[in-house]
């Protein structure tokens, strides 16, 4: 039996998650009851992978601590990339640490829906694809049959609308070190970066096979709109159990985390708490609230809201970052 490694760049500062990602990387952001991460290194301790890389940059020892106390079943290596000089130089930076085995590549930032185990149980290597309304902001194939003919990053003039999700499988990881090497050592960037998809573009123009891989569902979580729209996705999909509150109602699908108090208020539905979260007076739905978050007779729907934050008074849509306060009257 073929044994894997796994790679997952979470180096990433979060820029368009501001001020979520001023206190915790994103990789770490709440969505569904568990960090982005979280959901990922599940997928791939569920396929039987046990050997883990994941690359580290912006709160690097947050993202080691989370890793190492909740997974730390799995064998586990961290790469650290000092600085963030694209998705190539992330896989690059992971693959100098471990390169012995084939790899399976998953972006920190985007949980794929996909069956992994059958993914490696086929012979080739395979990029995960799916079809966008926007395939100039994505890394974008061409098909002939059930090969891969070419790949670009962020085309002008793109050959298809088949889109690179953020799912790779590589037989050969040594192969994939030198091409990213390679177009480090001659400083071949797109939009100024180091891009994985011009290292494999440089291995499929060297012979390699690659062949498009089918995914169920394709979740960025990059964006407040798109993590609120990816906390829905996955409630749905795996409903968690309902508590019984005295005098409030939850209304699935909605995770309500440990130890949270709610008094006189209607949560949900898509509404994730986290533990010790106190809720008064309140109608929350389709938001995310942190962990020891306060809030007192506030509407929220499609809010996020970070942990220990406090908001009294007001109907309103906020986005909230840690250990914040706002009042209205």
């Amino acid at each position: 039996m073929t044994e894997y490694q796994a790679i997952v760049p979470a180096a990433g500062v979060g820029t368009r998650l501001k001020p979520h990602t001023h206190t915790l990387p994103k990789a770490l952001i709440g969505v569904a009851g568990k960090p982005i991460l979280g959901h990922i290194l599940d997928d791939i301790a569920r396929a039987g992978i046990h050997k883990v890389t994941v690359v580290t940059g912006f709160f690097a020892e947050k993202v080691e601590g989370y890793v190492r106390a909740e997974y730390g079943g799995l064998n586990l290596t961290f790469a650290h990339q000092a600085e963030q000089l694209g998705l190539g130089h992330a896989v690059w930076t992971a693959l100098r640490e471990r390169r012995d085995l084939p790899s399976l590549v998953l972006l920190g930032d985007t949980i794929v829906e996909a069956d992994l185990a059958a993914l490696l149980d086929q012979p080739d290597n395979a990029i995960a694809v799916a079809p966008t309304d926007d395939p100039r902001r994505f890394g974008i194939v061409e098909l002939s049959g059930d090969r891969i003919v070419s790949m670009v990053e962020k085309p002008a003039d793109p050959p298809s609308n088949l889109a690179i999700v953020g799912l790779y499988l590589i037989r050969d990881s040594e192969a994939l070190y030198d091409a990213l090497g390679g177009n480090i050592e001659a400083g071949v960037r797109t939009k100024g970066e180091f891009q994985l998809t011009d290292a494999l573009a440089r291995m499929l123009e060297g012979g390699t096979v690659f062949c498009p891989w089918e995914i169920s569902g394709w979740y960025d979580c990059g964006k407040p709109e798109t993590l609120l729209a990816t906390n829905r996705v996955l409630l749905e999909r795996d409903p968690p159990p309902v508590p019984a509150f005295p005098d409030s109602v939850v209304i699935a699908p909605s995770h309500i985390g440990r130890g949270v108090e709610l008094t006189g208020s209607v949560v949900g539905p898509y509404a994730a708490v986290g533990a010790g979260a106190v809720i008064e007076g309140s109608i929350v739905r389709d938001s995310i609230i942190g962990a020891g978050a306060r809030l007192a007779n506030v509407h929220l729907d499609g809010s996020l809201i970070g942990e220990n934050a406090v908001i009294q008074g007001r109907f309103d849509r906020l986005n909230l970052g840690d250990d914040s306060e706002a009042s209205f009257t």
